[in-house]
């Protein structure tokens, strides 16, 4: 079988001169010169006796021969890298780089760093805040935890779990400023996490778009909105899994017993060949086992009831579905 594969320098050039189109972009990726990649891919035209590329100035299409050629010779870089990355990575030791939407990092990773730390003591987290799904091929990344719709391409990626928004206030500012009814929002700062969206559907589902509308903030992510209700300085909307652990600890409370479904979830996604490393999916794996071990989603509403003092007279105040919202998380 050897002596049927085509020497493993040629494909290598050939595999990233097809991924960037680019000659250069290749010799940069594999740190030789352009004239070495093109040196290698014309041996391994000959040793085939085929044409993989046609030039067209300074771009590379790929020929029809060069198109059947590049799936297999791909897939067999990435089980490689994959079969590599088991076998230099161990279990349960190291260091593991993670980014995080920046609400779900400060209000729940973080709370529950002691739990992995206390299961996985010779594992280094580093952590970084960001909802960018660019990260997930970024060569310094390992995991990536994202709030978008999961359609990102060209690795692994899985639903963690998804969201229902409502609103929620200190319990300072609730008590200063009572919030009766829901007409009473109109008297309180309005914080947004994105352009108004969120709002506007939640206020819908509970039939007062005519509401009038008093001071509003607009933040860049949905964690300083939440800390800016924190302080007291207005009303944000909170979700199932960020504001859970602050509503039972009395931090926030929600006044209205409405929550409305996010468009879209949170969600765990990784590069392909990195999935398989171990270290990687010990903290995969405990980060589904933590979810599992709470019920995040049925605790704000309960929470809320224990916390609110007077019930809330509204008749629009009952649970029901309505279209779901975008949410900025970054």
């Amino acid at each position: 079988m050897a002596n049927r594969l085509p020497p493993l320098n040629p494909l290598r050039a050939f595999e990233a001169a097809a991924r960037h189109g680019s000659l250069t972009k290749a010799a940069g990726e594999l740190n030789v010169t352009h004239g070495a990649i093109s040196h290698q891919i014309k041996a391994l035209e000959a040793s085939l006796n085929v044409r993989l590329f046609d030039r067209a100035g300074q771009r590379l299409r790929l020929t029809a021969h060069g198109a059947e050629l590049l799936p297999a010779v791909s897939s067999a870089f990435e089980e490689i890298a994959a079969a590599t990355a088991r076998m230099t990575r161990p279990t349960s030791s190291g260091v593991l780089s993670i980014t995080c939407v920046p609400a779900l990092l400060s209000f729940w990773l973080v709370p529950r760093l002691g739990s992995f730390t206390a299961q996985f003591p010779d594992i280094q987290l580093r952590l970084d805040a960001s909802n960018d799904p660019a990260n997930i091929h970024a060569p310094e990344i390992d995991v990536c935890i994202l709030y978008g719709d999961g359609s990102w391409t060209d690795c692994w990626v899985k639903r963690w779990t998804h969201l229902d928004l409502f609103p929620v206030v200190s319990p300072q500012l609730m008590n200063s400023q009572p919030i009766r009814t829901i007409r009473d929002l109109g008297n309180h700062v309005m914080l947004h996490a994105d352009e108004g969206r969120e709002w506007h559907t939640w206020l819908a589902a509970a039939d007062a778009l005519d509401l009038r509308r008093g001071p509003q903030h607009h933040m860049c992510d949905a964690r300083l909105a939440i800390e800016a209700a924190m302080h007291g300085h207005g009303i944000a909307l909170g979700d199932t899994m960020t504001a859970a652990k602050l509503l039972s600890r009395g931090q926030l409370v929600a006044p209205f017993n409405l929550a409305v479904p996010a468009a879209d979830a949170f969600h765990v996604a990784c590069r392909s060949d990195l999935r398989a490393a171990p270290i990687v999916g010990v903290f995969i794996d405990w980060l589904f086992a933590e979810l599992e071990q709470e019920d995040a989603r049925a605790e704000p509403q309960s929470s809320a009831r224990r916390t609110i003092r007077r019930p809330v007279q509204h008749s629009a105040m009952r649970m029901r579905k309505n279209a779901p919202l975008k949410r900025k998380k970054s």
